[in-house]
């Protein structure tokens, strides 16, 4: 079975997710891998990442997922303010919604990213002012647990992942 990695990845967080997908699947299976372009259409199988944004992908990625069709599709990304898995969830669908209805979601994964720097630094000015945001302690707690991720874990777990989806 011929697959297509595609991927939006802002940080290189996805990027790192994609490239640990591509390190575990047979590579002279792989038709493309790199950001969104038709050329991947072409495989039977699509990896698809992508980096969160107002809680789904990016308009990119989301152009690119709608033009997607009968395809077998494994939805990877991350996001740099959420942690839990009920979120995780929430964008994952959000995400699939982009999809039409006839392709197979095969399979999903989601992990924590780190952020950029000027995130921490926005959240800190913001901290400064004295009617700042109740939750913006935690905001800046879940910056810097993010700081590690994609992890070794992480990693590990995605590719636990693909390789039943790629098996089927």
């Amino acid at each position: 079975m011929t697959y297509s990695i595609v991927f939006s990845s802002r940080t290189g967080n996805t990027e790192q997710l994609a490239r640990a997908i591509r390190s575990v699947l047979p590579a002279g299976d792989c038709l493309y891998f790199g950001g969104p372009d038709a050329a991947a259409l072409a495989a039977d199988r699509l990896y698809i990442g992508f980096w969160t944004e107002k809680g789904s992908c990016d308009e990119a990625m989301a152009a690119f997922l709608a033009d997607v069709q009968n395809k077998e599709v494994f939805l990877f990304g991350t996001a740099g303010f959420g942690s839990q898995p009920a979120y995780f969830q929430a964008v994952l669908k959000r995400v699939q919604a982009n999809l039409g209805a006839n392709n197979t979601l095969v399979g999903s994964f989601m992990c924590q990213g780190r952020m950029p720097q000027a995130v921490r630094r926005r959240y800190e000015t913001m901290l400064a002012a004295p009617d700042h945001a109740p939750n913006l302690e935690a905001m800046i707690e879940n910056f810097d647990r993010a700081l590690s991720h994609p992890d070794a874990a992480d990693l590990s777990a995605l590719t636990r992942a693909v390789l039943p989806a790629a098996r089927d």
